[in-house]
């Protein structure tokens, strides 16, 4: 199994960026596809997640200005960030789990990709 994160980069205050992950190995649809993000010295955290049928859940703190999404057909997930701000500077990772629900926990996550850094400057 491999995801492979893309999108990262370094944006100003109030810009947008897309991550997408490409997803191999694992039967797509079997499994809900999460997004999350760290930086130094914290724990990994929430930012969204999706199953198969475009069902979503995303954190407070970027809900409506982030949109998570997936493209059954081409094994991919994606992240639209709208809106951005300083504070969701982060290495970001896509992750993918299989019967854990929406609320399931970063542990949960099984298949985990190598993460793509996104800075916001103010």
């Amino acid at each position: 199994v491999q995801l492979q994160a893309s999108g990262g980069g370094s944006v100003q205050a109030g810009g947008s960026l897309r991550l997408s992950c490409a997803a191999s190995g694992l039967p797509f649809n079997d499994y809900i596809m999460g997004w999350f993000r760290q930086t130094p010295g914290k724990e990994r955290e929430f930012v969204a997640a999706i199953i198969w049928s475009g069902l979503a859940r995303h954190a407070d703190s970027v809900k409506g200005r982030f949109t998570i999404s997936r493209d059954s057909a081409k094994n991919w997930v994606y992240l639209q960030m709208n809106s951005l701000k300083p504070e969701d500077t982060a290495v970001y990772y896509c992750a993918a789990q299989r019967g854990g629900g929406l609320w399931a926990p970063a542990n949960e996550y099984v298949y985990w990709g190598q993460g793509t850094l996104v800075t916001v400057s103010s």
